[in-house]
C-alpha cells in the first residue's frame, strides 16, 4: 500500500528573508486540535555552522501554513548543552502542557551533506573530551510549554556519552506508565539501530527498555520511530523511518497492542512512502522522506515529513484503509505468513 502525496508539494519551503530559515525547513511535528494545525518544524540557515532552530508555522487546513513569527520560538543555548543545534521534534501533551522532545548536539553539525557519510563534526574539541563531546554525539532533550510559542527547557532525556534520538512519547500513559520510543545505538541485541520501548514512572526515568522492533525487509536496515503513535480502535498506529544499505530513507506502518505496546501487531512489508520526486530526491540529503508529525481528522491520516532535509511535505491517506492493510497482515501471519 502507498499513500498519497499532496499535489502541491513541497507545503513548506526555506524563507530567504529569514537567515535563520533560509536554506532547510523539514522534519516537523504537528498538533490538530480545535480545527487548527499547529506545526513545529526544524530550520537552518546558510551559515558554515549550519545551526539548526525551531519555527512554528498554523494551517485551518493541514495544507497552507503560515509562519506565526519571522524569529524562530526556540533556539539553541547560548552556552548549554544544546548550544549546537535543536532539530526534530515530537510532541504530545499532558495534563494539558505540550512535551517537546528533540535532539541536540553541543555542537552544531557544519555542513554535514559535505562531509563523509553525512557525519556531523566537532571542531575544536578538546583533546582528551568525554566521547559526547569529542564526537559530537545527540542526546534527546525535553521542552514544555502551554502555547508552543514560548519553552522551558527541562533537560536532559536520554542518558549522556551515548547517540540516541528519533525519541518521543506515546500521548497517554498505558497502565500508569509513560511510555517512550527512543533509538539508543550499541546495545547487544540491536546491532543495527532499531526501535526500542521503555516503560517508565516518571518523564524522567529514562531505560533502555525493550528492542520493538529491528530490521527485518530489504528496505530497512537502520530503523527509527517517526511520529507519535496514534491511537486506534484496533491498536496504536506508528509511523516509522527505515534506511537502507544504500543510504534511502523509506516509510513504514505497524501497529501496536493498545494495552501491551511492546506486541506488534503487525507491520508493513513494503514501504507506504519512497524517494521519488525530485524535492525528495535532491537536497542536502538526497533520497530521503523522514516522517515525524502525523494527524487524524476524521478518516483521513495526515502524514507531515521532511523532503532531503530541505523541505516539508505532506502525503495522506484513509486511515481505515492503512489499518485494514495491517490487519490484512495480521491475518496473514496468523495463517503462517511472517510478518
Amino acid at each position: 500500500m502507498k499513500i498519497q502525496r499532496h499535489a502541491g508539494n513541497p507545503i513548506l519551503k526555506p524563507e530567504p528573508l529569514n537567515p535563520w530559515e533560509s536554506m532547510a525547513v523539514c522534519n516537523p511535528t504537528v498538533w490538530y486540535e480545535n480545527g487548527l494545525f499547529r506545526m513545529l518544524y526544524r530550520a537552518a540557515g546558510d551559515d558554515e555552522a549550519h545551526r539548526i532552530y525551531l519555527g512554528l508555522a498554523e494551517s485551518r487546513d493541514g495544507i497552507n501554513f503560515k509562519r506565526v513569527s519571522n524569529d524562530p520560538v526556540l533556539a539553541p543555548s547560548a552556552d548549554g548543552p544544546d548550544a549546537g543545534c535543536i532539530e526534530d521534534p515530537r510532541v504530545v501533551r499532558f495534563e494539558g502542557v505540550f512535551y517537546i522532545t528533540y535532539a541536540y548536539r553541543p555542537f552544531p553539525p557544519g555542513r554535514y551533506w559535505l562531509h563523509p557519510e553525512g557525519m556531523a563534526y566537532a571542531p575544536g574539541s578538546p583533546e582528551g573530551a568525554p566521547r559526547l563531546i569529542r564526537e559530537n554525539l545527540t542526546n534527546t532533550g525535553l521542552a514544555m510549554s502551554t502555547d508552543l510559542q514560548t519553552f522551558i527547557r527541562l533537560g536532559r532525556l536520554t542518558e549522556a556519552n551515548s547517540d540516541n534520538r528519533d525519541v518521543m512519547f506515546f500521548p497517554e500513559r498505558i497502565k500508569g506508565k509513560y511510555v517512550l520510543l527512543h533509538r539508543k545505538k550499541e546495545l547487544p541485541d540491536t546491532p543495527f539501530p532499531s526501535i526500542r520501548i521503555s516503560f517508565m514512572e516518571d518523564l524522567f526515568d529514562y531505560n533502555d527498555g525493550f528492542l520493538l522492533a529491528r530490521n527485518r525487509y530489504w528496505w530497512e536496515t537502520k530503523m527509527g520511530a517517526g511520529c507519535p503513535p496514534l491511537r486506534t480502535d484496533d491498536g496504536w498506529l506508528l509511523i516509522y523511518h527505515a534506511v537502507c544499505r544504500k543510504g534511502i530513507y523509506r516509510a513504514g506502518a505497524m501497529l501496536l497492542d493498545l494495552e501491551n505496546p511492546r506486541e506488534v501487531i503487525a507491520r508493513t512489508a513494503e514501504p507506504i512512502l519512497e524517494p521519488k520526486c525530485n524535492y525528495e530526491c535532491s537536497g542536502l540529503y538526497s533520497d530521503c522522506v523522514f516522517p515525524t508529525g502525523a494527524v487524524v481528522v476524521g478518516d483521513i491520516l495526515y502524514i507531515y515529513y521532511g523532503a532531503a532535509d530541505k523541505c516539508i511535505c505532506l502525503a495522506t491517506c484513509k486511515l481505515s484503509r492503512l489499518i485494514d492493510h495491517l490487519l490484512k497482515r495480521r491475518r496473514l501471519m496468523l495463517f503462517g505468513a511472517s510478518l
